[in-house]
């Protein structure tokens, strides 16, 4: 009896020792920003290096503006939204963030529509609430970007 108490006793311990060993929320946080995301990162840059290749300083005419944004701006943050909906996350902690950067491309993806909208229409009212929908989304980031620096605080992992 004594050796099958030991045997299972032995079990345990070596089962909590690899659960102690490893931190999944950290493995997968490590996936996650290094390897899920590369792809829409990519995509992310592009469609938005073009975006301020005709705004604010930038900015020409509306033509030039509503050129930009409707042949290379929103198809290629499509794509991007389109590989997000593609992120695995293992963990419940990195999904509830990455569904937050969804949520925020897609307003974002929404603000650029209602600009080609405001352009097409000549709306000032239209651009303002496009405006708005680009704070919006941008407020969303930097709380996604706040959650992703606590969470791999919280899990010993260093971002660059």
């Amino acid at each position: 009896m004594r050796k099958i108490s030991f045997r299972y006793f032995f079990l345990l311990i070596s089962v909590c020792l690899v659960g102690c060993g490893s931190d999944p929320v950290q493995e997968d946080l490590l996936n996650y920003v290094n390897k899920e995301l590369k792809q829409a990162g990519e995509l992310e840059n592009i469609a938005l290096d073009a975006y301020d290749s005709v705004t604010g300083q930038n900015y020409k005419d509306d033509q030039t503006m509503y050129d930009v944004i409707s042949l290379t701006v929103i198809p290629t943050y499509r794509d991007f939204i389109m590989e997000l909906e593609d992120v695995k996350a293992e963990t419940e902690e990195v999904r509830k963030l990455h569904e937050q950067y969804i949520e925020a491309a897609n307003i974002q993806q929404g603000a650029f529509s209602l600009i080609l909208t405001a352009l097409e229409n000549q709306s000032h009212e239209k651009m303002s609430e496009a405006n708005a929908k680009l704070a919006e989304a941008r407020k969303m980031l930097r709380d996604y970007n706040k959650g992703i620096e606590d969470l791999a605080k919280e899990h010993d992992v260093e971002l660059n």
